[in-house]
């Protein structure tokens, strides 16, 4: 009876104090939720407490944007974005102990500076300024229905002195995976079946990461920070096909990837006062290795090797960069900001591509563009300025010049020159419990070094060739966002946006017969996002919150074969989740569920979907012994969700309106259970 009843005051404490520490607006018009609004969920980082903002789509950015002003995810710290990039945002706030983070603030993008200005929602970690030490570890076990077990940890820990905070990180990995599966090729039109292939596909992805940083708040405008890392890891698959084909004997093929990559970054920047305003300086570094082999090989069922192909690709990618921005709170009325950014990049990457028959005997396979340099200097400078037209509008306005110069060499030679001005204007608007923005701008894609170089993917037996012509994409952007509270500290959020994109990244021919990233014409994409965060309280489900989350993309583009209109490759037409929570107490449990509809990536002579997924249910309970220790367990796919993909092969490209062969492929890693338990300390 004693342990029931502290257990029921326990509960109704939590619900108070999260009620009580709930969302609150501060004089800048920020949303605040304290520390104490996240306890129930047991947190033991910072992204597990971003995780649980109401109403907020976590976005960590894109770490392989080349330069550092587009990189920027929708989280900042103290106010200001981290000064790494190869790592993700999601890995830096992992490395932060939930019990060293005060606050958390939620507020439009244009507070936080330039790189997130026309961003509606972008979440503030506020860090205790408490001295002494504080850390967490993760471990986890996961069970593979082939009853494998697999482990998976991590630790970090934080020391504050003073206005100095500094903090040491590691990350293990040993993930593995396990699928099975079959192909199956059938003729068209008469669906014979040409060959069926049975197989199993062994995943390992070993990962270890190590950083240490240093920051140093010491008031407005005097900061500093100061971070390195490496991280090294490796994607390796071992995979089995019993091949059955029409009139002919069964093989054993086998296929082997071995992918190594090793990052070292150094990052860091400073901030100090200048004329009224603060001046900053950030300067980065990173350097990647990658070694990446295949072999496919074909045998007989005895063992026999009847022929196969391997390739090696090495590859070292270097990244400097340096930026410089002065910002000023109010000038004239004013928020400013000025700054100048120039980057240097530079791809080095050389294939092999060997072709081996029954006897043994090898012969090289000459590749477009198989060894090759790829360097680009770019640069740009940037104004914003942004102000309050009256109490409840606020206008702001960037505008950005950049300039690159971008040089293939090797099998390939290419020079280009390009130039862009890229302007912004961002309107918010806030009424009572309402807040909407509309954003419209200009932007260029990045042009991905890997698009200039050849290689083979042998997995589905196809080249992928280089494009040293590709030219990036750009669009004018228009995006309306909307949301308010409801339930008290719930929200509901409403994106609705359309882009009009000239020169669309997609795939194109090579005069050589190959398929190649290239550019197509002029497209259009109509974007619907809404979120829901539903607190169940108030409707009788204590300590029951529910989370709906869907997308709605809507692409089109002239295609170069068929000449209709089709969506751009890859796109998904719709994506949802939806998430439940229940805390109760020391208890907890709740359920995710994901999906999506198909997509089609589109090629010289096929069509490749992906087929969309059964939503794939996953569910987890969890207790807390005490306010340092939980334990989770959990268990993904519970639906035992496959994967499916369909390929229609056209002979001699598309431009034939009926494919000749089609292909099924299904695999499934089943159903997964995991135990986890994390411990925090300080």
């Amino acid at each position: 009876m004693g342990g029931r009843v502290a257990l029921i005051a326990a509960l109704a404490i939590s619900l108070s104090a999260q009620a009580a520490y709930a969302q609150q607006t501060d004089a800048n018009g920020r949303l605040v939720y304290e520390a104490a609004f996240f306890q129930p969920f047991s947190p033991a980082n910072a992204l597990q407490i971003v995780e649980r903002v109401p109403g907020f789509t976590f976005d960590e950015g894109d770490d392989e944007v080349r330069g550092f002003s587009q990189a920027a995810g929708n989280v900042v710290i103290n106010g200001q974005r981290p000064s790494s990039k190869s790592e993700t945002l999601e890995t830096v706030l992992t490395r932060i102990p939930a019990s060293s983070v005060l606050r958390v603030e939620l507020a439009s993008g244009e507070q936080f500076g330039s790189d997130y200005a026309g961003k509606p929602q972008v979440v503030n970690i506020v860090l205790s300024g408490a001295g002494g030490l504080a850390g967490t570890a993760e471990a986890t076990l996961y069970r593979e229905f082939t009853g494998a077990i697999v482990p998976e940890g991590s630790a970090s820990a934080l020391i504050r002195r003073g206005p100095s905070t500094f903090n040491v990180a590691v990350n293990l990995r040993a993930n593995a995976t396990t699928e099975n599966g079959t192909d199956r090729l059938t003729d068209l039109p008469g669906g014979a079946e040409r060959e069926l292939r049975i197989k199993m596909n062994r995943i390992k992805e070993p990962y270890a990461t190590g950083s240490v940083s240093w920051a140093l708040e010491d008031g407005n405008n005097r900061s500093a920070h100061l971070n390195a890392s490496y991280g090294a890891g490796a994607f390796i698959l071992n995979q089995t096909s019993h091949v059955i084909p029409r009139g002919a004997p069964e093989r054993d093929d086998t296929l082997y990837n071995n992918y190594y990559a090793r990052t070292i970054e150094l990052g860091g920047d400073v901030t100090r006062p200048l004329a009224g305003g603060g001046i900053k300086l950030v300067g980065l570094i990173t350097r990647r290795k990658r070694d990446r082999d295949d072999i496919a090989t074909l045998m007989t069922t005895t063992g026999t090797a009847l022929g196969g192909v391997s390739q090696n690709q090495k590859d070292w990618r270097e990244e400097s960069v340096a930026r410089l921005s002065w910002t000023h709170p109010k000038l004239a009325g004013w928020t400013v900001e000025f700054g100048a950014e120039g980057a240097l990049n530079r791809l080095e990457s050389k294939v092999n591509l060997v072709q081996t028959d029954g006897a043994g005997n090898k012969t090289a396979v000459d590749l477009p563009i198989d060894d090759a340099v790829v360097k680009e200097y770019r640069g740009e400078v940037f104004a914003n300025a942004g102000r309050a037209l009256t109490r409840g509008i606020r206008l702001d306005l960037g505008v950005t010049y950049e300039a690159s110069r971008l040089t293939v060499t090797g099998d390939a030679q290419a020079k280009r020159s390009l130039q862009f001005l890229k302007p912004k204007a961002t309107i918010d608007w806030r009424s009572g419990v309402w807040h909407g923005q509309f954003t419209a701008q200009r932007t260029v894609a990045q042009l991905a070094f890997e698009d200039f170089i050849s290689g083979a993917d042998l997995g589905s037996d196809r080249v992928n060739g280089g494009n040293a012509e590709l030219l990036p994409q750009r669009a004018w952007e228009f995006l309306a966002s909307v949301d308010r509270p409801v339930l008290g500290d719930g929200r509901v959020k409403l994106d609705v946006g359309y882009n009009a994109v000239s020169l669309v990244q997609d795939r194109v021919p090579t005069p050589q017969g190959f398929d190649a990233p290239g550019n197509l014409g002029s497209g259009t994409e109509f974007i619907v996002r809404g979120n829901l965060d539903l607190p169940l309280g108030t409707v009788g489900v204590t300590g029951g919150r529910l989370s709906l989350y869907g997308s709605y993309v809507e692409t089109s583009v002239r295609d170069p074969y068929t000449l209709r209109k089709r969506p751009f490759s890859g796109n998904s037409l719709f994506y949802f989740t939806a998430n439940f929570r229940q805390d109760l107490g020391r208890f907890a449990w709740g359920l995710e569920l994901e999906g999506n509809t198909s997509y089609t990536n589109y090629r010289r002579d096929e069509t490749d979907e992906l087929v969309g997924l059964m939503p794939q249910l996953d569910a987890f309970v969890e207790y807390r012994p005490t306010s340092k220790w939980t334990v989770v367990l959990g268990a993904r796919n519970l639906t035992d969700a496959a994967v499916s993909r369909g390929r229609d092969f056209y002979t001699p490209d598309r431009r034939s309106p009926d494919p000749v062969i089609h292909e099924d492929r299904l695999r499934s890693t089943h159903v997964l259970g995991y135990i986890t338990v994390k411990h925090s300390f300080g």
